[in-house]
């Protein structure tokens, strides 16, 4: 999912917690049940005995946009699954089965004809917006031109093969895929045609960037303005400095289990602003269910014992990383990105984050148990496939190489504990290399658009990326190609400006192969990971897991290993 997500984590003294959920880790298997319209059985029906009550969620900040085709955060994600629709979508279930992709606004899994390069929908009837509109074939395909309208991040990455794609591309204001997107309202079907087969495009059709919003949304970012929803929830009013408040949908009508169950808590409460410390307190208290930040240190062991059962920890798909922008001084040079590389003493990072019951050094792009992943260390101590030692001394002489010493570096990190104290360890390490480092935090509400927008100047940035879907692509197409570099815009997932046509060639290749040999394709991947690693314009730091800690006042936690916690089928008291 994507997205970047922003959770900290607990530290080790949570060795006492018990690991609740299983592995947020795709299968490796291609042949496996995670793949797109693979079948499994359907989920439990819905309890209507637990059904009522509001569900407090905290934050130290907001995620920015709340417009579905933009926001690109798990933080918000997690909140559309039980919020928007598109015509197919990730099973809204615990463990593997999330990964299995499902009809939603579909009534079945497209006809796929034209040798996989045309799909065909059957829209389902009778499904109304929240704002009492019924939802038609014009809905789906304003939709589809939307994405381009609205420069939604993924644009150039996940839609690109659409038909008429290229045009929009250029020109996004005059978008109409008019060959690519077609819907026949007689029909009641919609038709996608791709200038490519696209093994993934399943996937692609089940995240929020390709949800179907009303056909009169604006054409451009909604901010702070929710648009109108065909899920169990919809927003009521949001203000990112104070609160986003869902309740129900009036039109809701389940017509799919697995795709969009029906929601228990009547409504949903998000505040934002309070500190970590404020909300762990909230949280043992009963005065919220549930937070999205990594709790403090002084508040790890009570966590970690008293209320261990509480807190549940699941492995994930992602890495943390640190951008360094190849386009700017001094990490235009490939020496002194390489050096970072081998500066970072990554095993600090881990301890920072949490320890090695919540995170483990990364040295590639591609996280453990993920397709195309290969166990591979190009900048460990004495070599190896897996991380060991930082080599200071071999990144003093390559910086020295370099002829950048002296020059000054930006680090522009969250302002959450977790990611500050990460940053701080950045800006000394910069500093023992001789640069003059300077640490700048920014809330989370604006860091992750911030450091996007190439106006910014952005030297290094800490981030994080979790799975969209389980593929290889997710990672390395949609963070280093050259279609996902967009200067000048807050949607420039391509954070270090990193464009090298020899990899994108080889990116391309890879993307033509998995249409017929999925297996052959996971190998590119990882020669392509290693390709990158090799030109440094990231630096790997850790594979976390992640911790949500909840009140005793709520029940049912499952954990989707695509989407995280199902916040709406959670049991509120």
């Amino acid at each position: 999912m994507s997205r970047t997500a922003r959770r900290g984590a607990l530290a080790a003294a949570t060795v006492a917690l018990t690991l609740t959920a299983a592995a947020c880790s795709s299968s490796s298997d291609p042949g496996s049940s995670s793949g797109p319209g693979a079948s499994s059985s359907g989920s439990s029906a819905f309890q209507a005995q637990h059904k009522g009550g509001t569900l407090k969620l905290v934050a130290h900040a907001a995620a920015g946009s709340f417009d579905p085709q933009v926001n690109y955060t798990l933080q918000y994600w997690q909140l559309f699954q039980s919020m928007y629709d598109g015509l197919l979508a990730f099973k809204k279930v615990n463990g593997q089965e999330s990964f299995t992709v499902v009809p939603d606004l579909a009534t079945a899994m497209p006809k796929v004809t034209n040798g996989g390069k045309t799909y065909t929908f059957t829209l389902r009837r009778g499904v109304t917006f929240s704002n009492g509109k019924a939802l038609t074939t014009d809905d789906v395909v304003a939709s589809f031109q939307r994405i381009f309208k609205v420069s939604s991040p993924t644009a150039g990455t996940f839609y690109n093969g659409i038909v008429g794609a290229d045009a929009c591309l250029k020109t996004p204001a005059s978008c109409t895929l008019s060959k690519g997107v077609i819907g026949d309202a007689k029909a009641n079907t919609v038709t996608v045609n791709l200038t490519a087969p696209d093994p993934e495009f399943e996937y692609k059709l089940a995240v929020p960037h390709a949800v179907v919003v009303p056909k009169d949304s604006p054409t451009k970012d909604a901010g702070t303005k929710p648009l109108p929803s065909t899920g169990p929830y919809m927003a009521a009013s949001y203000d990112p400095n104070r609160a986003l408040k869902l309740v129900r949908n009036p039109h809701f009508k389940e017509w799919s289990r697995q795709a969009e169950p029906q929601g228990y808590p009547d409504a949903i409460d998000y505040t934002f602003g309070q500190t970590v410390e404020s909300e762990v307190t909230a949280i043992e208290n009963g005065q919220a269910d549930w937070m999205y930040d990594a709790p403090p240190a002084d508040r790890l062991n009570e966590i970690g014992t008293k209320y261990a059962s509480r807190a549940h920890v699941n492995p994930l798909t992602a890495f943390w990383y640190a951008t360094l922008n190849v386009n700017m001084a001094p990490f235009n040079n490939k020496l002194a990105r390489q050096a970072i590389n081998w500066a970072v003493d990554r095993s600090a990072v881990v301890r920072l984050y949490g320890g090695t019951n919540l995170a483990s050094p990364a040295c590639t792009v591609l996280p453990p148990g993920f397709p195309g992943h290969v166990e591979s260390c190009a900048y460990t101590k004495g070599g190896g496939t897996t991380w060991k030692a930082a080599d200071l001394a071999k990144a003093k002489e390559l910086v020295k190489q370099s002829g950048t010493a002296g020059q000054e570096v930006g680090i522009v990190v969250q302002d959450d504990d977790v990611n500050k104290s990460i940053g701080q360890y950045l800006q000394s390490l910069l500093t023992q290399l001789g640069y003059k480092a300077t640490l700048k935090p920014l809330s989370g509400n604006i860091q992750f658009t911030y450091i996007q927008n190439t106006k910014n100047k952005v030297q290094l940035a800490l981030t994080s990326w979790y799975q969209d879907y389980p593929a290889a692509s997710d990672f390395l197409n949609v963070l280093l190609s050259c279609a996902s570099y967009h200067p000048g815009s807050d949607s420039s997932i391509n954070i270090s400006g990193f464009c090298d046509k020899g990899v994108d060639a080889k990116m391309q290749a890879a993307l033509k192969t998995s249409q017929t040999d999925k297996a052959s394709a996971d190998k590119q991947w990882g020669a392509i990971d290693q390709t990158v690693m090799a030109q440094s314009p990231v630096v790997p730091l850790i594979n976390p897991k992640m911790i949500d800690f909840t009140s005793t006042r709520v029940g049912n936690y499952q954990f989707s290993k695509q989407f995280y916690m199902l916040v709406g089928q959670l049991w509120v008291k």
